[in-house]
């Protein structure tokens, strides 16, 4: 486990009362169509003799957290009379977007890197979507998506940088207010091109926890966050890699760096060994298969990271389970056993 990054936040309001923002969101909610995306369960658990709570996102219809942001945006177009939907993915966004469009009777075409797994191709148009493979990383999948959606009748569905994904991905944290005692002292999530953390943001911001810390995860070779957190601005990687294929992005949300003002957040990194052993770990503890991009998350808690060391009340984003087989995790398991102490 690598160091990590803390970005200073500038001064925000003391006032910890929940602010009545979350009753007026609940009262335009209910104006509006019923979302896509469930309420999905908080589920206390032990992870060595820390008590966590694991927010379980990888429960939702399209087995990860895509759908709460993706849906929203989903339903913002279709009420515009949209006809196709276009997305660009290594994974779950374009998941997300196929189960989307399924339920809104959308068509639906996802545009995919080289290094999206076939299996992941499969499901995708298991949900009758159409699946393209452009570029060997997601940023040149994103171009050609781009090109397709200036057709007639297209809408763009980013994965992670809209505002509108922003917002229903911030309906975690209303969920989050309904379900915990008190507000917790640190979020646990996996970062990539941080729409997850953007809603995230957004969701405390509204919700008035003003002092709940972010933890960002992000696999060691497809870091950005943390050097942009540092530098100020948007760092680009050249080559990020990891088994973790979702949160491999060169380029982050532009977003972020404002975002990250207004409250502490730190990056953490992990390597991949940490965060498919992470994988292994749930899965034996609780009965949970997920993926790496959601190991990546939960590697710090299986670590011991110092970084949480004060945080009493901690939870943990479980986002994703769509990009993982067992047959996956019957080889990160042997691998384990191989490395016994690579988690420390």
């Amino acid at each position: 486990m690598t160091s990590s990054f803390e970005y200073a936040a500038l001064p925000v309001s003391t006032d910890t009362a929940f602010p009545p923002a979350v009753r007026t969101t609940r009262r335009v909610a209910a104006a509006a169509p019923p979302p896509l995306h469930v309420v999905t369960p908080l589920l206390p658990a032990d992870i060595l003799g820390r008590r966590v709570l694991l927010k379980l996102d990888n429960l939702q219809p399209s087995r990860s957290f895509k759908l709460r942001g993706i849906g929203h945006l989903c339903q913002h177009h279709a009420a515009r009379g949209v006809t196709r939907f276009v997305c660009s993915s290594a994974g779950n966004a374009g998941y997300a977007v196929a189960w989307a469009g399924r339920a809104l009777g959308i068509a639906v075409t996802v545009v995919v890197p080289a290094c999206t797994p076939e299996f992941v191709r499969r499901r995708i148009a298991a949900l009758g979507a159409e699946v393209r493979s452009v570029g060997t990383v997601w940023d040149e999948a994103n171009t050609a998506a781009l090109e397709l959606a200036a057709q007639p009748g297209c809408a763009f569905i980013p994965p992670f940088d809209h505002p509108l994904l922003w917002q229903g991905h911030a309906s975690l944290v209303d969920e989050l207010v309904q379900q915990c005692e008190a507000p917790p002292d640190a979020i646990l999530l996996a970062v990539g091109g941080g729409g997850l953390l953007l809603g995230v943001l957004e969701g405390l911001r509204r919700v008035g926890w003003q002092h709940t810390r972010v933890f960002a995860v992000e696999p060691e070779r497809a870091a950005a966050l943390g050097p942009s957190l540092l530098s100020g601005n948007i760092v680009e990687l050249s080559q990020p890699r990891s088994v973790a294929t979702s949160l491999c992005v060169r380029r982050l949300a532009p977003s972020l760096i404002s975002a990250c003002r207004d409250r502490p957040v730190t990056a953490l990194t992990v390597s991949d060994a940490e965060a498919t052993q992470a994988c292994v770990h749930l899965a034996e503890d609780q009965g949970l298969m997920v993926e790496p991009a959601c190991g990546a998350a939960l590697a710090p808690l299986y670590a011991s990271h110092p970084a949480l060391a004060d945080a009493q009340r901690v939870v943990a984003i479980v986002c994703g389970g769509m990009v993982v087989t067992l047959d996956q995790l019957a080889q990160w398991r042997h691998a384990a056993e191989d490395a016994p102490t690579a988690l420390g």
